[in-house]
């Protein structure tokens, strides 16, 4: 399957290889209900730095017109370019379409039950979900998650800005994911997944200068 990338320069093409190479097509995030356009931006910012491709985003109480806001925030730094952003009204449906594609939901959430992140194998296809910045996850979404992860803290503060708290844990995620070998892939042309997101950011790309 050819791609054209007569528009942009070869060390563009090979950059967005790597990238297109290097994503994690077993790992995402559901955020819910997460109002803040600054906080919304830097968790897409994160996912692309540790090669997520995709997130779902639930509204049921907030507007889903934060999404389309983020697209110009600097805080994002372009990053909903790299990562796809999936809307939804619907809690059951959310998740159902999550469970299409990934085998475990953990939600950040404090519980009797709760496990720290630590002791998550984040190598496993999984969805974690953050939830909203006050409330926290709804009684919705903490009905349909398979188990709930705590991150571990030392000092008084009880929570961390959400923003924080996915970056803290998708790092985790990498460093695990890293150990196990799953970056520094050779893209392949053959591999669907890897070549549906090149031609997506090649799309997305500038053209080159003559």
């Amino acid at each position: 399957m050819s791609v054209d990338t007569s528009m942009i320069t070869d060390e563009r093409a090979e950059k967005l290889r790597t990238l297109a190479s290097n994503r994690q097509k077993d790992l995402t995030l559901i955020l819910e209900n997460i109002y803040d356009p600054h906080n919304l931006g830097a968790v897409l910012r994160t996912c692309d730095s540790v090669g997520i491709s995709e997130v779902y985003a639930l509204y049921t109480i907030e507007s889903a017109n934060l999404i389309h806001k983020i697209a110009g925030h600097k805080s994002s730094s372009g990053a909903k370019k790299w990562v796809d952003v999936h809307v939804f009204d619907n809690a059951e449906k959310c998740f159902s379409a999550v469970r299409e594609k990934y085998n475990i939901i953990y939600g950040t959430h404090l519980s009797a039950d709760s496990v720290g992140l630590y002791e998550l194998d984040l190598t496993k296809s999984m969805a974690l979900v953050f939830g909203n910045e006050h409330r926290g996850m709804s009684e919705d979404a903490l009905r349909l998650v398979d188990g709930n992860f705590i991150i571990p803290q030392s000092g008084l503060t009880k929570s961390l800005n959400i923003s924080v708290a996915c970056a803290v844990t998708l790092y985790e995620a990498k460093r695990q994911r890293l150990k196990k070998g799953l970056y520094g892939n050779i893209f392949d042309e053959n591999n669907s997944f890897q070549m549906e997101l090149y031609k997506k950011y090649v799309a997305n790309s500038k053209p080159k200068r003559e």
